[in-house]
């Protein structure tokens, strides 16, 4: 059976002028229909680069230098950008970060509902105004007729998402990513996108890209975990075996960061120093000055993402690989 979504040894560089710097190294996973996958790091691992290149969004000087995205049977990588179109808010929708960001402040949302739909089906300004409709009740909007004439500032944070949520099922997409859907929002209202997104993948037939930093929110949605550092994925599995058994050193450090995660009265871990940025990147392991276990060919050799355990559980580490045997 084939995948919803393939991506294999993807590249991402930005062109610069004292050279090209690679965002992405290599990264691959599938995703099938139905199926929530989380992409998991720290703030420049490489995660929101990741999902602008599925759907072609990388700006300049970005570009993917190698690697295929298959969606659906197409190779989206080779598709000239008036395909992409097609593509890109039709069958795969994307979440951005900040609701505020995303919803033009001069438009009403029935403008930019109205839009979204006449943009990507034949379809009169009376149909796409009672889908926009549809979709508001979906993501349990209260008075949906009302909210239709409001600008984004009438209504609340958690209010502008759900809107958003409602623009990116507007034609009902095959795919969503959702990139940090709940940054700026308090924690009940957290939960309530978490569990509305959840529900939507079970009852819309629809695959789910979570990319967040927060993996008490990932352990509670997704199905497997990807997690990313600097630009590559350093660990891969199910989200439940990786959880409960972490193998490579960071995903072990982001776990015991969880304030969940200790005995009461317990100092929280902390993971010394900070993401490399892309233009220094240590040789070998890019973790090892921040690795607790690093080994002397973790300073010389880049560890490759292999499988341990059992096939669907993959990990980046010459030191779970030594410990291995």
């Amino acid at each position: 059976m084939s995948h919803l979504l393939e991506v294999k040894d993807l590249e991402v560089k930005f062109g610069l002028r004292f050279g090209d710097l690679t965002a992405i190294d290599g990264v691959s996973f599938t995703l099938d229909k139905r199926q929530r996958l989380g992409l998991v790091g720290e703030s420049g691992a490489g995660k929101s680069v990741t999902g602008f290149a599925i759907i072609n969004l990388i700006s300049k000087p970005g570009y993917i230098s190698k690697g295929k995205i298959e969606f659906e049977g197409r190779e989206l990588n080779r598709l000239p950008e008036e395909e992409m179109r097609k593509i890109r808010g039709n069958r795969i929708s994307m979440i951005f970060q900040d609701p505020m960001m995303t919803l033009n402040p001069v438009l009403t949302i029935s403008t930019q509902m109205v839009e979204t739909v006449l943009a990507h089906q034949n379809v009169s300004k009376t149909d796409a105004v009672d889908l926009a409709l549809e979709k508001l009740k979906k993501v349990y909007i209260p008075s949906p007729e009302k909210r239709l004439s409001q600008y984004p500032h009438e209504c609340s944070g958690g209010m502008r998402q759900r809107i958003v949520v409602a623009i990116a099922l507007l034609t009902n997409p095959s795919l969503i990513i959702a990139d940090e859907p709940t940054t700026a929002l308090d924690v009940t209202i957290q939960a309530g996108i978490m569990d509305l997104l959840l529900e939507l993948c079970e009852t819309e037939d629809m695959g789910l890209i979570l990319i967040t930093h927060d993996l008490a929110v990932v352990s509670q949605v997704t199905q497997k975990i990807a997690v990313m550092y600097a630009g590559k994925i350093v660990e891969a599995g199910t989200t439940a075996d990786v959880i409960k058994n972490p193998k490579h050193p960071y995903t072990q450090g982001l776990i015991k960061a969880l304030p969940g995660s200790l005995q009461p009265g317990t100092r929280l871990n902390q993971i010394p120093g900070m993401m490399p940025t892309l233009t220094d990147i240590p040789p070998g392991c890019a973790f090892h000055p921040r690795c607790p276990i690093s080994d002397r060919v973790c300073r010389m050799k880049v560890p490759p993402l292999i499988s341990v355990d059992d096939f669907d559980r993959m990990a980046a580490c010459h030191m779970v690989k030594k410990n291995n045997g």
